[in-house]
């Protein structure tokens, strides 16, 4: 028996429904946590996550834009009240001079660290789970996602 793709125009079943309404409720508790730690650090959730992102790794504007869905010139103004606070810094990108790139600072690393840290919003559920279920979860999200495993 080969699985049939839904037609665009069928009304999704009841085990889809909730299970997208309990991705939301995830999302949405996700979120108010994450905007909860980031205004004990004095920080917008915008700020956060950029500086999430630029803990990884310098980037342009641009590309924090297309990552955070967003307009470039909202992520100057982000990156301006970040570098006030000398958490992140501009500086060229040594491959095309004319580019510059925001660049997290050994402070605004401590300060993403320790955000991170206090995420606790899915820690406390998944340690319910045992090592092969968080693997089951985390390799049906990555699917849903398109990503590969």
């Amino acid at each position: 028996m080969t699985p049939q793709t839904p037609r665009p125009d069928a009304r999704p079943d009841a085990l889809t429904l909730e299970v997208v309404e309990l991705v939301g409720t995830v999302v949405a508790r996700y979120y108010e946590e994450y905007e909860e730690a980031a205004a004990k650090h004095s920080l917008t959730g915008a700020q956060a996550r950029v500086l999430a992102l630029l803990s990884r790794e310098p980037m342009p504007m641009r590309r924090i834009a297309q990552k955070l869905k967003c307009e470039p010139s909202n992520v100057t103004g982000i990156v301006d009240r970040l570098e006030a606070r000398r958490l992140v810094e501009r500086r060229p990108d040594p491959d095309d001079r004319r580019v510059k790139l925001a660049a997290v600072t050994d402070e605004g690393r401590g300060t993403a660290g320790r955000l991170r840290e206090s995420l606790n919003f899915a820690r406390e559920p998944l340690a319910g789970l045992s090592a092969e279920e968080r693997t089951v979860l985390r390799d049906l999200l990555r699917r849903m996602l398109g990503e590969e495993i």
